[in-house]
């Protein structure tokens, strides 16, 4: 069967995110526009194979005018480990730079693994059965999301900023996005989980809106640096 890595898109809205910038330590910052990693997060709570499949975002589309709203939130500023933490000890007060009122297009190639390229890990638990082909994920895919169904509730940035989202199943006649070019300079790609999955490093690329549509290139291309 020919692999053709199927696109898929989503419309997906809420009241607030926040997509942080990772050289701000202390406070919260996001970017001015959703990130890929946290574009393929969405994909996955729909549908996620380890081993078998994978989300290559290919494009934003920014529908709504970028706002801005600074808000003091509340976090934890300990892990939970081995013995317990009380909570009110360890709570934080901080400022959050966030974005309000978002609502995107997303796109993204449903890439299937075949058999004989997954690694050694991915036949420890799950021998893959005869009808392992592209075809099976793609169904899988559209019967979950023009159902409304996903494993987890998708979220912008942080779990609280819950992701309403919808299946696009025809693109011919939608909303145009929004009519601004602007450069966003460097942005956070992904974590390169496939090198190194236990201590991944940063991919970052350039993000650049033209009449509201960022083309997020390969993974693999020279324009995701590393």
């Amino acid at each position: 069967m020919e692999y053709t890595d199927k696109e898929y898109c989503l419309e997906v809205w809420g009241d607030w995110a926040c997509f942080t910038r990772p050289e701000l330590k202390v406070e919260r910052v996001s970017y001015d526009v959703i990130t890929p990693s946290a574009a393929r997060a969405i994909f996955e709570a729909i549908l996620f194979k380890r081993y078998a499949m994978r989300w290559q975002v290919t494009k934003i589309e920014v529908l709504n005018p970028i706002k801005w709203a600074t808000i003091r939130r509340n976090e934890v500023g300990a892990v939970a480990g081995k013995s317990s933490i009380f909570i009110e000890d360890k709570r934080q007060q901080k400022n959050s730079l966030l974005l309000q009122d978002v609502h995107y297009r997303i796109y993204a190639k449903l890439i299937f693994i075949p058999v004989k390229n997954r690694s050694k890990e991915a036949f420890v638990k799950h021998q893959p059965g005869g009808d392992e082909n592209p075809m099976k994920y793609y169904q899988m895919f559209e019967r979950r999301a023009s159902q409304g169904q996903s494993f987890t509730q998708p979220y912008f940035g942080c779990r609280e900023f819950a992701a309403n989202w919808k299946y696009i199943e025809n693109t011919d006649s939608l909303q145009f996005p929004l009519a601004e070019d602007k450069d966003f300079g460097i942005m956070l790609y992904d974590m390169d989980f496939e090198k190194s999955p236990q201590k991944p490093d940063a991919m970052f690329y350039r993000a650049q809106m033209k009449q509201g549509v960022i083309v997020v290139p390969d993974k693999d291309s020279e324009e995701v640096l590393r």
